[in-house]
Formats: C-alpha cells, sequence, structure tokens
C-alpha cells in the first residue's frame, strides 16, 4: 500500500512572507557586499584634498580610481568596517582589526605602472603616525624633535601597508631607473624631462613699476590670494606653468621672469636620503637608482642611506650594523637583491608637494590604483551652481 498518499504536500504550503524589516535588511547587505567587491576589486571614487598636483588636479577634484588597471590588491587586512579606510567618521576609532594580516598578493592587471601615470598610492612613511598630528610625518617629527619628544607628548600608533593615508602623485621613474634633478628640472636615465603644459613651478617676476594692476594676472588663470605673493614694490613670487608664465614675460610693465630655485649644494635637511654627506635638496639631487624585482646593490656607506629603509621596513628583514659590514636577518651581507618593484613619484606642482623627494621610494605593494578621470569638480569659493567647475566634469587624467 502507498502510504505516501496520506503525507501533506509541503511544496503546495505557501512560502512565509519576508517581513519588511527582513527585506531591508537584506536589500542593505547586498548593497554593502556588492559595493564592497567593486571598490576593492574594480573602481573607487577619491577627491584631491591638497594642491600638490595642480594644475593637473585641483583641489576639491573628485576622481574614480582604476583597480583594474595595474591589477587589483588582495586586502591585506580584511577586517575592516566597510567605506572606512583606517579611522570611524564619528568615534575616531579604529576602523579595521590587524590581528589578521594576509601576505601581499595582486591579481594580474591590464598593464604595468608607466612613466608620467598619475597614481594613488598608500603613503610609504605612514607605518607609524602621531594621532594628534595626523597631517604631520611622523618621521620628519622625529628628526626635528627628537624620539623621547615625540612619543612622549603623542599618541603613537603603527598602521598596516593598506590602511596607511592614499596619495596621488605622477610617476617619475619606474624600477630600474636612474633619477637625478638639477635646477628644478628632472632628469630620467640622463635624459632631461621637462614639466608638462600643467605642471608648475616658483618664479621671481620683476616689474619695471611698481604701478602694477594685478587683475591682469587673474585673467591668465593666476589665484591672485594663493599663487603670487609680494617681495616688495617691484618684484613677486609667482606659482604657474610654463605657459602662463611665458605670457606674464610678454607684458610690457615686467622687465624680467627667473625661476626661483635652490642654489645647487645647499643641503636641506628634510630631503631623502638625509643624510648629512649629500647636499641635496628639492630642486638639486641624485643621481639615484630606483629598485627593482631582481636589482641587486652593494651594501656601503653610499648605498645604505638610500636603500636601508626598503631592505628593513618594506621588505621586513632585521637589518643590523656589524663593524664595517652588515647583517641581514643574522647573516653577514654584501649585496641585496630586492623581492619588489619601486617608484618615484613627484608632484606636478613641484615646489609645493610632499612627494618622493621627501620620502623617497613607493614599493609596489602600496600601490592603490591608476587615475582614470574626474566625475566631480567642486570649488568652495562662489555661489552654489559657479562651485561646480563644469568644465572638468568627465575630464580623463593625463
Amino acid at each position: 500500500m502507498n502510504w505516501k498518499f496520506w503525507e501533506k504536500d509541503k511544496s503546495a504550503e505557501p512560502r512565509k512572507k519576508k517581513t519588511k524589516t527582513r527585506e531591508w535588511v537584506d536589500a542593505i547587505l547586498f548593497a554593502v557586499i556588492a559595493a564592497t567587491i567593486i571598490r576593492v576589486f574594480f573602481i573607487e571614487a577619491y577627491t584631491i584634498p591638497t594642491g600638490s598636483m595642480e594644475r593637473s588636479l585641483l583641489i576639491g577634484d573628485f576622481l574614480f580610481v582604476s583597480k583594474v588597471n595595474y591589477g587589483p590588491r588582495i586586502p591585506m587586512t580584511p577586517v575592516a568596517f566597510p567605506f572606512a579606510h583606517h579611522t570611524m567618521p564619528i568615534t575616531g576609532t579604529k576602523a579595521y582589526w590587524d590581528g589578521v594580516q594576509w601576505k601581499y598578493r595582486r591579481l594580474p592587471g591590464l598593464s604595468d605602472i608607466k612613466r608620467n601615470d598619475v597614481v594613488v598610492f598608500n603613503y610609504p612613511q605612514g607605518d607609524t603616525v602621531a594621532l594628534e598630528m595626523q597631517d604631520q610625518d611622523y618621521y620628519r617629527m622625529v628628526r626635528n624633535m627628537g624620539w623621547n619628544t615625540v612619543n612622549s607628548q603623542y599618541t603613537i600608533v603603527t598602521r598596516p601597508v593598506d590602511k596607511r593615508e592614499n596619495y596621488i602623485k605622477r610617476c617619475i621613474g619606474i624600477g630600474g631607473d636612474v633619477i637625478s634633478m638639477k635646477n628644478g628640472l628632472v632628469s630620467v636615465n640622463g635624459k632631461p624631462e621637462k614639466l608638462k603644459n600643467t605642471g608648475q613651478i616658483k618664479y621671481e617676476v620683476a616689474f619695471k613699476t611698481p604701478d602694477v594692476n594685478f587683475a591682469i594676472f587673474k585673467d591668465m588663470g593666476f589665484n591672485i590670494d594663493e599663487d603670487i605673493s609680494r617681495q616688495d614694490e617691484l618684484s613677486c613670487v609667482f606659482n604657474g606653468t610654463e605657459e602662463m608664465m611665458n605670457k606674464v614675460k610678454g607684458l610690457d610693465f615686467v622687465a624680467s621672469v627667473k625661476e626661483q630655485t635652490q642654489p645647487e649644494g645647499q643641503r636641506e635637511s628634510d630631503v631623502f636620503p638625509f643624510d648629512e654627506k649629500r647636499n641635496w635638496n628639492a630642486d638639486n639631487f641624485g643621481p639615484i637608482t630606483i629598485p627593482k624585482t631582481g636589482w641587486t646593490v652593494t651594501l656601503d656607506s653610499a648605498s645604505m642611506p638610500l636603500y636601508e629603509r626598503c631592505i628593513r621596513i618594506y621588505e621586513g628583514n632585521k637589518l643590523e650594523k656589524s663593524g664595517d659590514g652588515w647583517l641581514i636577518n643574522g647573516k653577514p651581507a654584501t649585496t641585496y637583491t630586492f623581492k619588489m618593484d619601486y617608484y618615484w613619484m613627484m608632484g606636478d606642482n613641484r615646489h609645493n608637494s610632499l612627494d618622493s623627494r621627501y620620502w623617497g621610494f613607493v614599493p609596489d605593494d602600496h600601490i592603490v590604483g591608476k587615475a582614470l578621470f574626474i566625475w566631480m569638480s567642486y570649488d568652495t569659493n562662489g555661489s552654489f551652481f559657479s562651485k561646480i567647475r563644469w568644465s572638468r566634469l568627465l575630464n580623463g587624467i593625463h
């Protein structure tokens, strides 16, 4: 006898309808997961916070940064609050848990980083931060104030690679390139590389008369308050592009226009590699060879100031001085072979940019993505509609 005749047909039962609360929870959860996947593996929004890339990128530009071009980086700190970088917006507490750390891995990308690409990356010296002075470089504070002073007066924290501040600069050199700079002009592998049309530096401008109508400079694209500073009645310092300064030079009341750069041989203490034996400054330095995977450097008093941080911090080796030589992971070493590619990044606004000249190389594991285009640009000055820079919307980044 077929007893299934007496069983209740469960398929005929109506499904229990989800409550409105459950529907909202499911929708929000799905949206968070989808947005996180897109943000981590495909594309992410980014805001320009400083003027270091003017006039290529302006304060208030909102960008889309591609993770696909150079290959998405697998999260190194996987346990984190969605959409928060390193700090919770209201509480100010950590937005991640560093109890779980994954090794650096990157999925295949569409291309390698090329010279002149505009790149977003994690700030290399952001491994240590004074919480009360997060806009300041910890290592510069230590050099200027002393380790004991900084560590006794401020709350010091360390951050994993992918939770360090995001920076955006132009890639000037890739692994294996030799970089140098003389009188404000960068050379790559011995070839001088002029600033792009949007790049700018400071110029000394002398006038023939003290009666100057500064409104004419506004028509040329200068911000009178930010780009021009008065020295005396007959001279000013301008921050502008070569094209803009050629127009200034052509004015009949202008006597001369001269690039304002530091003299060669005048040491600037905050310029990488902070070596007293090198009289380098932000306008004159090098030559410096950028490390790359498989490149071997001889360890000596000349090379160690340049590569010590790469070997010890970025590549995770125990590095010790032993007499006239060095120990790497407890073993004597006269050479070191690099495991990663490195890059040299600089801002287009050369005299207003904290870049590789002040902290050195950017390791490959710090690379976030390639800046693609501006989806919104917003000026804090002016009326509501004039605040939007309509001409910059959807502009590509070159």
